[in-house]
């Protein structure tokens, strides 16, 4: 198996020791995985390099400067392919954000993903049916609250110890068994 490592996102923060601490974990476990960089890349030659992939994870970081990257190299029509046809799609953070119908749940904490780069149209890849929102802390109840009640899809709530498995058009928790219900 080959993991093509989407780190695109990580250009929109300024730190980037999470970055660091994956690729150390994936290294320690011999995973096989190559360190794709979409910017600057057109959907053609995006469609080389996951060619030889057979997993796509999406590291974290800015969500909008992620979404911005997404559109202008073509990988979100490819990814979406992709995905079609069966290829996993393993989203982080602002991975998970952009595998959305929309991507405003970036912005549903007290410290969101700032905007400063001109995303203006928040639809998401729309990979999945849900809005997730991810990183749930307590203190985040009262933005989740305001952001569910004018959001347009059902939305899931996860935790650091938690993802969603899309399977079949099923959703399984996985990690914590707690979900998260305002």
């Amino acid at each position: 198996m080959r993991i093509a490592y989407i780190t695109t996102a990580a250009k929109g923060e300024k730190n980037h020791r999470y970055l660091r601490y994956y690729t150390g974990k994936m290294d320690s476990l011999g995973i096989d995985y190559t360190e794709i960089d979409i910017d600057g890349k057109d959907r053609s030659r995006l469609q080389s390099l996951l060619a030889e992939t057979n997993v796509v994870y999406v590291e974290g970081g800015n969500t909008f400067y992620l979404m911005r990257s997404v559109r202008e190299s073509g990988f979100g029509g490819l990814i979406t392919g992709l995905v079609e046809k069966g290829m996993p799609y393993v989203g982080v953070s602002a991975g998970t954000y952009i595998a959305c119908p929309p991507i405003e749940m970036a912005t549903w904490k007290p410290r969101p993903d700032r905007n400063r780069y001109g995303v203006e149209d928040l639809t998401g890849l729309g990979l999945v049916p849900v809005a997730l929102s991810v990183h749930y802390q307590p203190a985040y109840r009262e933005h989740l609250k305001q952001g569910i009640a004018t959001c347009r899809y059902p939305v899931r709530i996860l935790t650091d110890g938690q993802a969603l498995l899309f399977r079949d058009g099923k959703a399984t928790l996985v990690g914590d068994p707690e979900e998260v219900v305002l």
